[in-house]
């Protein structure tokens, strides 16, 4: 007669383990519940099924230990055949009575973000990408316990465990390698061409202009259509009415200079010919992790002084902000300190009273490269003249040294440290009238929205709830049905952060109806009618189309 435990260990290899497949379950449920920003059905579905591997593990592994702990020696009570019909019969209640549910929760978080109500779920695409992901990871681990298994009963545990991490971490690590070699040649060849509609710059203001020594070829797409690009002298007078100089742009693409601090020396060298250090405004900027200046954040300023400013960037990678920051977190801390500080040598040889207002910019991983190049709060406003810092990744130690340190009485989301006496947060325009007390110079500006998931998600998320949804400190953008679920609330934001720029202004990642506020409070205008101001607000809210995300 065979026993409970051999026959235990015979099972077929795709037997689903009952615990795993219940907590599995729960937590494919639960990640339906709504987060920061809406989601479509197959990014859903996607989240789901991940969401069901990594409950089904922990189910697995805690009902093991209690099979161990509790029946050691011992016969494990069976799971009878029937279970399964039970199972599926939960699964198929639960897919009819959230489907109504999910969409009530889903049109609940597009009205908060100026969206659309949906009329009905996308079963179908929910299904298919989460059954392929659930099937795929569950694969992968039981194929991996099996190996352990066989592994165990030739060699023993200890050497059993080792080999078998040997074995995951080598086709992990061969996965990922062929994954960031796939994306590394997708991204290259997007960014060795601008885009069709930009030309090469005539200007002898921009870089690759006439009298540039940088190439045009060098610049890769985003630096080619920042110095392809911009309003002229004569279309910011046209819109302003008022007269214009022609602004300066200067970028250093990856292939103009060997080394960061080789493109940070050129970029200067272009300042010196083009001749920024006499503008009244000169910014420091720091790309995205593709090399990306956002036109309506470069263009609001050049429109509000007048074309008499300078800004100077350059490139540290070509891939999208968050494959950059994974594999190459360093990349724009580097470029950014490289690039402030070659410029800021130069600008300390002016004397005093001939110096332009020197800023620093980033938006998003531009905006965590821009922070690393100050020790502090302190630093900032001794080193510059003004800074706006956009989208602010949760990372950057600056952005969470001062919300640490916030007044108490101030949500996360928008805080107010010291009375706001040297930073502020901002994440509309109007909220610049919400604090009535003096703001010296130089001035530090946060632009943060309540629903950017950039700013929300950290690895603390999946363990802690975030102070960001107590009830107290609760933006009116952020769901009240959303609850902060372990694991599962860090998974959904970091789905949330795939889309965060699918949404309109004022919500997600997206800054641009609040830049020409944001410039104005940090580095002033050209004294410019509010007639003025008002027709530059109408144009920068035109650069924006939103994308079908969650359409």
């Amino acid at each position: 007669m065979t026993s409970r435990s051999t026959q235990t260990r015979t099972r077929h290899w795709w037997a689903l383990d009952p615990a795993g497949s219940l907590v599995g379950l729960a937590f494919a449920v639960l990640s339906i519940t709504p987060s920061l920003l809406p989601r479509p059905a197959v990014l859903q579905g996607a989240l789901a099924g991940i969401s069901f591997a990594v409950g089904y593990l922990l189910g697995a592994v805690v009902w093991a230990l209690v099979r161990r702990l509790l029946w050691r020696g011992g016969t494990v009570p069976p799971f009878r055949p029937g279970w399964w019909f039970v199972y599926a019969a939960i699964w198929v209640a639960a897919i009819l009575g959230l489907s109504a549910l999910a969409l009530d929760w889903q049109n609940d978080v597009r009205g908060l973000v100026a969206m659309p109500p949906l009329d009905g779920v996308n079963v179908t695409g929910f299904l298919l990408s989460f059954l392929l992901l659930a099937v795929l990871l569950l694969a992968a681990g039981k194929a991996t316990a099996s190996m352990f298994g066989h592994l165990r009963r030739r060699i023993g545990a200890v050497l059993a465990t080792a080999a078998s991490a040997i074995v995951v971490v080598a086709v992990v690590g061969g996965l990922v390698f062929a994954a960031v070699v796939g994306v590394d040649r997708i991204y290259l060849a997007r960014n060795a061409l601008p885009d069709a509609e930009v030309a090469e710059p005539t200007s002898d203001f921009h870089s690759a202009g006439e009298a540039s020594s940088i190439a045009w070829e060098s610049l890769g797409r985003h630096g080619a259509n920042f110095v392809g690009g911009g309003p002229t002298a004569a279309e910011i007078t046209q819109l302003t009415g008022a007269p214009a100089l022609e602004p300066i742009r200067v970028y250093a693409g990856l292939e103009s200079a060997p080394s960061i601090e080789e493109r940070a020396d050129l970029v200067v060298a272009e300042l010196e010919r083009t001749g920024a250090f006499e503008r009244s405004v000169l910014v420091v900027a720091t790309a995205t992790g593709s090399g990306w200046l956002e036109p309506q954040t470069v263009d609001a300023l050049e429109y509000l002084h007048g074309g008499d400013t300078a800004i100077a960037a350059m490139q540290y990678a070509y891939t999208p902000s968050w494959v950059s920051f994974v594999f190459d977190p360093d990349a724009p801390v580097g470029a950014a300190r490289a690039l402030f500080e070659a410029v800021e040598q130069r600008w300390l040889q002016l004397p005093v009273d001939e110096r332009p207002l020197l800023v620093s910019y980033g938006l998003s991983l531009g905006a965590h490269g821009s922070q690393a190049v100050f020790a502090d709060l302190e630093d900032v406003r001794a080193r510059t003249d003004a800074a706006m810092f956009v989208g602010s990744p949760n990372g950057s130690s600056l952005w969470r040294s001062l919300q640490a340190a916030r007044d108490a009485d101030s949500p996360a989301w928008q805080p107010v440290l010291d009375a706001g006496r040297e930073v502020r947060w901002m994440s509309r325009a109007g909220d610049e009238d919400l604090l009535t007390g003096p703001w010296e110079q130089p001035r530090v500006l946060y632009l943060q929205h309540a629903n950017d998931p950039v700013t929300w998600l950290s690895p603390e998320l999946l363990f802690r709830s975030p102070e960001w949804l107590e009830s107290a400190q609760r933006s009116s953008d952020v769901s009240a049905s959303m609850r902060w679920i372990p694991v599962v609330t860090g998974l959904q934001v970091t789905v949330d952060m795939l889309g965060g720029e699918a949404v309109p202004a004022q919500h997600g990642h997206n800054y641009g109806d609040v830049v020409v506020t944001g410039w104005r409070q940090v580095t002033g205008d050209a004294a410019l009618s509010p007639e003025a101001i008002e027709r530059i607000q109408a144009e920068i809210e035109t650069y924006a189309p939103i994308s079908s995300y969650t359409e």
